[in-house]
Parts: C-alpha cells; structure tokens; sequence
C-alpha cells in the first residue's frame, strides 16, 4: 500500500510528493541558486508544507542533494544504456565503426538531455559560478560503481586503438557534457553576434549544432585510424 500523509487538509501519494517537490525546488534552485534559495520559496512553489519538505529532505542541502542526484541517475542510466553493448559484446572492440556510433550516440544524449532540462543546466551554471562549493558538500552522496565501469571500457577501447588518448573516462565524458552545455548555454550569444535572422534556437539550427558537435567530438576523441 502506498504511503499518504495529511498536507494542508489533503492526502497525498508519498512518491508523487517527492517528485513534486523535487520537481519545485529544481525550479527554484535554478532560478535563485542554493545560496539563493529559501525553504520557503520550494514549499511554497510545491504547494506543500515546509514541515513535509523537512521530513523527506532533512534540510535544504539534503534536497538539493537529491534534486542533483537525480539527475545524475538519469544521465548515468543513459550513458550505461549507450555503452552496454561494450559490456555484453566484446567483438565490439575490433568494430570500429560500431564504436565510433556509440561515441556518436553519447554526444547526441548529452545534447538532448540538456535542450529537454534547461533547469539542471541553469543549476550546472550556478556550480560552476560558485566555484563548486555546494557541490563539494554532497558529493561523496553520489554512487561511483558506474565511473569504474567506464574507465575499464574506456581503457580496453584505448589499447584496442580505438580512442585517441587514455585520459580518464570520468574527464573524457564531463567534456562531452560540458562542450554540449557550453553550446547550448551560449546560444543568446551566438545570436547577438551573428547578427543575422536564423533563429539558433529553432528545430532545424539546434539539429544542426547537435551534428556539428557530434562530428567535432568524435573525431576529437577517436584514434585517427577510424
């Protein structure tokens, strides 16, 4: 059976309550910072009392935490569903086209992912903003099985001639993420430059840009040989 709890003369799913009040304090984080951000303005926004907020999170840290660490769950369960093949398929090794696609696919989930959360990555900007120091307070919170995993892969691609460097798989993709953050979060800037009437935030310029970065990541990370 799920859990209800009363809230201001209401019952409630606890599941969804989490999510909800997750999905508010994103919102808020992004538009304010942590430093920024009052319990209050989540609760508020969530439509939930703070008390409840307390209860599941412990305290504003403990929230932003998890609002953090979900989207983290989310990006490693995307990159872990693009490099299975890699660990169920060891022929993949010697297939260099096969490779290069997973790559391909890698930098295009990144771009995908940031165009589809522009909260995370406003939050993402604050980080880096702020020097990361909000980030320092919860990063032994995260789960890491998932870093060993790639850095073996990443390690056997590169013995196997398929990667150009055997820079750490944890830096390797942070670059993906960030060049793909990078553009997107500049985009305003592109604009004002070019000075021209293309939208760069229309389907057809974003698929653009999302292809461009594609093939300027590929061919920076893969061995000159594929």
């Amino acid at each position: 059976m799920l859990e209800t709890e009363p809230v201001r003369g209401r019952t409630h799913n606890a599941e969804g309550a989490r999510q909800s009040i997750l999905d508010a304090a994103e919102a808020v984080f992004a538009e304010h910072g942590f430093d920024g951000t009052r319990i209050t303005l989540i609760a508020a926004a969530s439509s939930y009392n703070s008390s409840l907020l307390f209860h599941y999170f412990g305290d504003k840290l403990g929230l932003y935490a998890e609002v953090i660490k979900r989207a983290d769950r989310e990006m490693t369960e995307l990159q872990t569903r693009l490099f299975t093949p890699l660990l169920e398929d060891e022929a993949i090794f010697s297939d260099a086209l096969a490779f290069k696609n997973i790559i391909a696919e890698t930098v295009a989930a990144n771009f995908d992912y940031l165009l589809a959360h522009p909260r995370f990555t406003r939050i993402l900007l604050w980080e880096q903003a702020e020097g990361w120091q909000t980030f320092a307070k919860i990063v032994t919170r995260f789960d890491t099985t998932y870093s060993q995993q790639f850095e073996a892969l990443f390690q056997r691609a590169h013995r196997a001639g398929l990667l150009r460097s055997e820079f750490p798989s944890l830096i390797q993709l942070g670059l993906i993420l960030q060049i793909c953050l990078s553009y997107l979060t500049f985009v305003p800037v592109y604009q004002m430059a070019l000075s021209s009437s293309q939208d760069l935030t229309s389907a057809p310029a974003l698929a653009r840009a999302r292809q461009y970065l594609v093939d300027f990541v590929v061919h920076g990370m893969l061995a000159d040989s594929i």
